[in-house]
């Protein structure tokens, strides 16, 4: 994943003011130990322990833009990243064997929202931040409603994870069943007569 100033092309001089986000670089490496869409051994698991420390790194980053918006958020917002970091935290606890998350195909495919359609009261569900407070705002919509919007380097982490949208948490992506191996009998009879 690139970061916040390459996604958004800000200019060197403007690299002074202080990031919106938690660093999550720790916890795309752990994705990366633990996502098996990209590698040659399609019978390949992670380790529920890397998968777990996945969950947990994402619940300790949200847990922070909770922690470091303080009050001042409304009670909304504030109850859905607890809801966020304890569905997290469950998730570190017991983790599942195969992550669920979107592939990488699907967070680029999301319907990218231009700036001029934002309004000043328009602000990201998980990290509250107002959208026009960014002068370079990424913003996504989901599938599911049309006013679920997103800061794309907030929802992705929660996407790369769980198929589903965090406010009404409707499935946004279905998984393809693996087809089924070929008939063993039938391919017998293929060699012999072919």
């Amino acid at each position: 994943m690139s970061s916040y100033d390459i996604e958004h092309s800000v200019p060197a001089e403007q690299k002074d003011h202080p990031r919106r986000r938690p660093d999550l670089s720790t916890f795309f490496g752990n994705l990366d130990m633990i996502d098996t869409s990209q590698t040659q051994n399609a019978n390949s698991i992670p380790l529920p322990r890397d998968i777990s420390a996945a969950y947990r790194n994402l619940a300790n980053a949200f847990d922070m833009m909770r922690g470091g918006s303080g009050a001042g958020q409304e009670q909304g917002q504030n109850g859905l990243l607890e809801q966020l970091v304890e569905s997290l935290m469950q998730g570190a606890e017991h983790p599942p064997t195969e992550v669920q998350g979107v592939s990488d195909e699907f967070i680029q495919e999301l319907e990218r929202v231009p700036k001029k359609s934002l309004k000043e009261d328009q602000s990201c569900p998980i990290c509250s931040n107002p959208f026009l407070e960014d002068p370079h705002p990424l913003v996504v919509r989901l599938a599911c409603h049309k006013d679920h919007l997103f800061d794309l380097e907030c929802i992705q982490p929660w996407l790369k994870l769980n198929p589903t949208c965090p406010l009404d948490r409707q499935v946004l992506v279905k998984k393809k069943a693996p087809p089924p191996p070929p008939d063993e009998e039938e391919a017998d009879y293929d060699e012999m007569y072919a």
